[in-house]
């Protein structure tokens, strides 16, 4: 196929899309806006696409983030700062993410007869992902676990 038709080709489906694209620049466009976090008490966080209230623990053990109804309990050390808050939730938004990407991976793999070799979440400042096919490696924004899990058709 020419790189004309090829061309020719995403245009029309683009086109044979356009509505279900509009529809997502709208509810883009309407979701609300992170301020920046302080890892406060009763500060609102997001796990796919829901919110729920920060609640701070402070103890003398290990660092542990667990999930009970509407509130994320993050028990850490009293000395803490706001920085080793925020990589501690990182690190928990990451296995989540880790998990449910780990599941969709395998799925897509059967279906469209690739082989993904590694599977690597980061904070990205533009892209929800990147794929590197020649190496068989996928890289995933941290902040998909923050939104609704539609992402996952």
């Amino acid at each position: 196929m020419s790189a004309a038709r090829s061309l020719k080709t995403i245009r029309l489906y683009a086109i044979s899309r356009i509505g279900w694209i509009k529809k997502q620049q709208a509810k883009l466009s309407a979701q609300e806006r992170d301020t920046p976090r302080e890892y406060l008490n009763r500060e609102s966080h997001y796990l796919w696409g829901k919110r729920y209230l920060l609640k701070i623990i402070e103890r003398e053990a290990p660092p542990f983030v667990d999930l009970q109804h509407s509130t994320i309990l993050l028990y850490i050390r009293p000395e803490a700062g706001q920085e080793k808050k925020q990589l501690e939730l990182d690190e928990w938004y990451r296995k989540l993410l880790k998990k449910a990407i780990s599941e969709l991976v395998s799925s897509w793999e059967k279906k469209i007869g690739v082989r993904v070799n590694e599977v690597g979440i980061r904070k990205m400042k533009t892209k929800w992902g990147t794929c590197n096919r020649e190496a068989g490696r996928i890289w995933i924004n941290l902040e998909l676990a923050k939104k609704p899990e539609e992402w996952g058709y």
